[in-house]
């Protein structure tokens, strides 16, 4: 009866914020998937095709997630600026993939004047499409020099839809295979890592933190306002929500005080979702 009364811990403000934003992120990953799909059928030599994974390149992914696990475990202060860059790079393209249909429908709604600003190796790029650009480098320019969880949460969506839209499960088969996989790698990078590495290595990657190339170069540079750049950053491989919700947790503040969870456990489950409504359609 004890365990049944901890359950209700999941309906805090915190918890239950996480599962609905989870929720919310795999049925929304999987519909701008098929969204995707229809407009690569419609336009398949104006858009780049997806990805579909055979059995090898599925069975892969958790072998190429261990290595990437081990890497970030070992080299992780000596490689987190340059994935701090990399990521910020994917984020302005999965923000701007993500915002696009958005944006397209609300200049179908109102009935904006669009015109073409420029033409370029067979596709077309627009004033609204131009500006949504800029929308997305400045948010992503602002996570850099904020470091604010919320900032984070947007940039790990964006990077899930993308990564959901463009990388595809052609059966269930493939798909069933690749979650017992990956069940069995949670499972020992979470629970018995430490017997090997002498540490949680799942845990100890995500909650690391990289260091800010934007503070790097603005302390070099002696540049003003050096106090209002985050000298550390959450990547956004993962959502958190604080704790403390309603409180106002610092952007800067201990990753203990955050729930985390994953982009690769909603991206999968997702993946699937996709697949299934591919049929559907």
């Amino acid at each position: 009866m004890e365990s049944l009364w901890k359950l209700l811990y999941l309906l805090e403000p915190a918890p239950m914020t996480l599962i609905v934003t989870a929720v919310a992120v795999t049925f929304g990953s999987a519909f701008r998937a098929l969204i995707h799909g229809k407009e690569m059928e419609r336009n398949c030599d104006l858009l780049e095709a997806s990805i579909t994974l055979d059995r090898s390149q599925a069975l892969m992914i958790p072998v190429m997630r261990s290595c990437s696990l081990l890497l970030m475990f070992y080299l992780f202060s000596s490689v987190s600026q340059l994935l701090t860059a990399f990521t910020a790079i994917a984020s302005v393209s999965s923000l701007f993939f993500w915002l696009s249909p958005h944006v397209a429908y609300l200049k179908s709604q109102f009935g904006l004047a669009d015109p073409f600003l420029s033409r370029c190796c067979s596709k077309s790029f627009t004033r609204i499409q131009g500006l949504l650009l800029l929308a997305c480098i400045f948010i992503v320019a602002t996570w850099l020099v904020s470091g604010h969880w919320i900032l984070n949460n947007l940039l790990g969506i964006s990077l899930c839809v993308a990564f959901v839209s463009h990388v595809r499960l052609p059966n269930i088969k493939i798909c069933a295979m690749l979650l017992v996989c990956l069940f069995v790698y949670d499972i020992f990078w979470v629970f018995f890592s430490e017997r090997f590495f002498g540490a949680n290595v799942m845990v100890s990657v995500a909650t690391k933190q990289a260091s800010n190339p934007v503070h790097t170069v603005a302390n070099s540079l002696s540049l003003p306002g050096l106090q209002f750049r985050t000298k550390k950053l959450e990547l956004p491989v993962k959502i958190v929500f604080p704790m403390n919700l309603w409180g106002g947790a610092s952007p800067a503040g201990n990753t203990a005080d955050f729930m985390i969870l994953g982009l690769g456990d909603m991206a999968v489950p997702a993946m699937l979702l996709a697949l299934v409504l591919c049929f559907d359609h």
